[in-house]
């Protein structure tokens, strides 16, 4: 019989060039799948010794984590099933159920946003064309709520600017495709001011964001410009990528958009990955109401 990690890189493979799934998705299947290999000695697993496993993994990993590599391993165990490797599938004798606590999005306050961006816009163009960078980078996370793996991988072809606004063409998560417009006049003004600066590089390479080297940004990159504006506000909280994310779909519900409105800009495939955003919205709604109510401004005594 076959090693699991001859069988792994086959299935990698396959799901790399045949399924074409995103290069994220493999990734995370390449790390799963090895450490699963590691475990049960290079050797298919029957039952139980995927209980074995389940256990393992519920001693040393979070509840989110646990349910992401043991569908790794599920889906693996699948296509052997199919491809008839395995006369029997031990998960289907096996019933898994792991209760994870629901963890509301982590949004950035306004204030915190208004410091961010006044800091990248203070830099210019005192700094040159990286803080110009900088603040596109901002700019976009804040105005687009895409994935920072979203924003990296912008390209002259995906990333369509004229007259009329700014057109997103985005190849998000399970490779949905998406569009996102733009027509704020400020940021595109901006937009514009950037692609003349960087049109050499744009029409060279392809990519829309560079690093100091004259490479495509990576997430690293975004990470550590983030970083730089709130240790320059001198602000504690700690602000990640993705809060831009949760930060724009909360701001949209807030005003009122439709929430399917909101799971098409972010590319959701389920509406009930984007209903978390209304419990971050109504906690914003109780303070609002609570600040902003006549009946906070009264005082009574029995």
């Amino acid at each position: 019989m076959q090693t699991v990690s001859s069988l792994v890189a086959d299935y990698l493979e396959a799901s790399e060039y045949e399924k074409k799934l995103s290069p994220h998705t493999i990734k995370a299947y390449r790390i799963d799948l090895r450490q699963f290999s590691e475990f049960s000695n290079d050797i298919l697993a029957n039952k139980e010794e995927l209980v074995r496993y389940i256990k393992y993994l519920n001693q040393h990993f979070a509840p989110r984590t646990v349910k992401r590599k043991l569908a790794s391993v599920s889906a693996f165990y699948h296509e052997l099933s199919i491809a008839g490797t395995l006369e029997e599938n031990p998960f289907d004798k096996i019933h898994v159920r792991i209760h994870s606590p629901q963890q509301l999005p982590r949004i950035i306050s306004s204030q915190v946003v208004r410091e961010l961006l006044q800091s990248a816009y203070s830099s210019y163009p005192g700094e040159g064309r990286q803080a110009l960078r900088d603040i596109v980078v901002l700019e976009l996370l804040f105005s687009t709520g895409l994935r920072v793996s979203e924003l990296c991988s912008l390209t002259k072809e995906t990333f369509q600017l004229d007259r009329n606004g700014l057109r997103l063409l985005i190849n998000g998560k399970g490779r949905k495709e998406r569009i996102i417009q733009i027509t704020t006049p400020e940021l595109l003004r901006l937009l514009q001011i950037y692609c003349n600066e960087y049109c050499e590089e744009i029409q060279k390479q392809g990519a829309i964001l560079y690093n100091q080297r004259g490479r495509p940004i990576s997430t690293q990159s975004v990470r550590r410009i983030i970083t730089k504006y709130l240790q320059r506000t001198h602000t504690t909280c700690h602000v990640t990528p993705h809060m831009f994310r949760h930060t724009f779909a909360t701001s949209l519900l807030e005003a009122g958009m439709d929430i399917r409105y909101i799971q098409s800009l972010l590319g959701h495939s389920s509406i009930s990955t984007t209903q978390i955003y209304t419990h971050v919205a109504a906690e914003r709604q109780a303070t609002l109401l609570l600040e902003l109510h006549p009946r906070g401004k009264m005082s009574f005594s029995l």
